[in-house]
């Protein structure tokens, strides 16, 4: 059984976007050499996500607004109690709770097994400095 490990350094500009990195992912698989086998990939920061969803701008507004309902920015501390720590990002960590924390995709004929449309995000809800992403690869 093969094992890769790559990570990926992700510093968005702002406060909540999304990034396609399955290009990245796909380059991993490639350096990789597994033929068949499992990639796995893990934000490693408690307000980022990824997921797998459609390369939609409309539909990353909609997800974008949505978020923001839910959990919206609020630097203060009357809001959530996380911020009495001094902290600001509170809404971040909601927001990566509904957004999750890690995929997991086949690997089938050196490629990533996707449905139809399916893509991998990152998403950044607490951005503007460096954060990583672990992809990790095992199979044949």
């Amino acid at each position: 059984m093969k094992s890769y490990t790559e990570y990926l350094t992700m510093n968005v500009p702002k406060r909540m976007d999304f990034v396609n990195i399955t290009r990245q992912v796909e380059a991993a698989v490639r350096k990789s050499g597994v033929k068949e086998g499992l990639c796995l990939v893990n934000a490693m920061h408690i307000t980022a996500s990824v997921f797998i969803n459609d390369d939609e701008p409309g539909l990353h507004s909609d997800y974008k607004i949505w978020l923001e309902h839910l959990a919206p920015f609020d630097p203060s501390p009357e809001r959530y109690a996380h911020n009495r720590t001094g902290e600001d990002n509170a809404d971040a960590h909601h927001k990566r709770q509904i957004m999750g924390r890690e995929v997991v995709v086949a690997i089938t004929n050196s490629k990533l097994d996707f449905g139809p449309w399916e893509q991998i995000f990152y998403g950044e809800f607490d951005g503007r400095r460096p954060k990583r992403v672990l992809i990790k690869i095992i199979g044949e």
